[in-house]
């Protein structure tokens, strides 16, 4: 009598959509619309999106509470722009380079503050944060302090132009997937769950045999490499960079999008981003209102789905259905 086949595997019809949707339909129905300001604002909706997926993955899974994630941010941003007005290199070197680079100063950063837990934990990352802010604003010799770095070339790497709206918005996305695919696969796997286990009580996982402060160190690390790439790719796409972009503003906004969307959940972080920064965007013809309605919205969902609009355990059935492929027990590897 023959094994069944393991579950999950075969092709599924909602991964398919949708790839469909944002690499098809969506740049299909922006070019045909003509409106360059469509396709900028699709750009800036994916990096926000990755900004909240790296966001998810030290906060939803992880349970740790950064108020400094705008900083690391800023960290990639400023890497690209210097690296390539000022030494030449091209986007296929300074995205990369600037992933890196976030992520060894959110090494350096988790390092003592590791061992902090809860509300002492944000503090300390507000509190570093700010010292980035400052850095960038100060440093006037290496960052040009509150002028900012200008005329930063736009995306040509390997000499390819993608300059672009269609071409931008291309590249953008497949550094979305790729973030979107990293996330699931960090959260949804053996190390998913002993993130899940730390966050739910540190003490226990320790005393289970999990080292808890590497685990923290080492999602803190990917997290802040997925920040750098979206940096590198704000300051390529958009020309310029300044410190007023990477304040603690920006990362009470990257936080909101991941609760709104839903604590632990990959697809929540994304439609957290795409609400936050598309409703300001679609209520602009009631004028300054729209503030207060987009908070109203915001509170309302805090309110009467306090799982965010996806919740994790949502998430993680879908992910189930979908995704069953993620479990190899032949290698012993992915999760049930």
């Amino acid at each position: 009598m023959s094994e069944p086949a393991p579950s999950g595997r075969g092709v599924r019809p909602l991964p398919l959509a949708v790839a469909a949707f944002v690499f098809v339909l969506l740049p299909l129905g922006l070019s045909l619309a003509g409106s360059g300001y469509l396709f900028r604002l699709a750009v800036v909706t994916l990096i926000f999106a990755i900004l909240a997926l790296s966001m998810q993955l030290i906060t939803g899974v992880a349970g740790l509470l950064s108020l400094g994630h705008a900083a690391i941010y800023g960290v990639g941003a400023y890497t690209a722009a210097i690296l390539a007005t000022r030494l030449g290199l091209d986007a296929a070197l300074t995205i990369p380079l600037s992933g890196l680079v976030s992520g060894l100063v959110g090494i350096a950063l988790a390092l003592p503050t590791m061992r902090l837990v809860s509300i002492y934990f944000a503090v300390a990352t507000l509190g570093l944060g700010e010292m980035i802010y400052v850095t960038l604003l100060n440093w006037v010799s290496f960052t040009k302090g509150p002028l900012g770095i200008g005329a930063i070339p736009p995306l040509r790497p390997l000499g390819i132009d993608l300059s672009g709206p269609l071409a931008t918005y291309l590249f953008v996305a497949v550094i979305t997937a790729f973030a979107a695919v990293v996330v699931h696969r960090c959260a949804h796997s053996y190390y998913g769950n002993a993130l899940r286990a730390v966050r739910e009580d540190d003490q226990c996982a320790d005393a289970m045999g999990l080292n808890v402060v590497r685990l923290k160190i080492e999602v803190f690390a990917i997290a802040c490499f997925l920040a750098g790439l979206a940096g590198a790719l704000w300051a390529h796409t958009t020309g310029y960079v300044n410190p007023a972009d990477f304040r603690f503003a920006e990362s009470i906004l990257i936080l909101a999008m991941v609760v709104v969307g839903g604590l632990g959940s990959v697809p929540g972080a994304i439609i957290g981003a795409a609400l936050l920064l598309l409703l300001p965007e679609a209520l602009r013809s009631v004028g300054e209102v729209r503030i207060l309605m987009v908070g109203a919205v915001m509170f309302l969902c805090i309110l009467f789905l306090p799982k965010g609009l996806f919740g994790e355990v949502s998430a993680l059935d879908l992910a189930r259905r979908q995704f069953g492929a993620a479990w190899q027990p032949e290698r012993g590897l992915g999760w049930r």
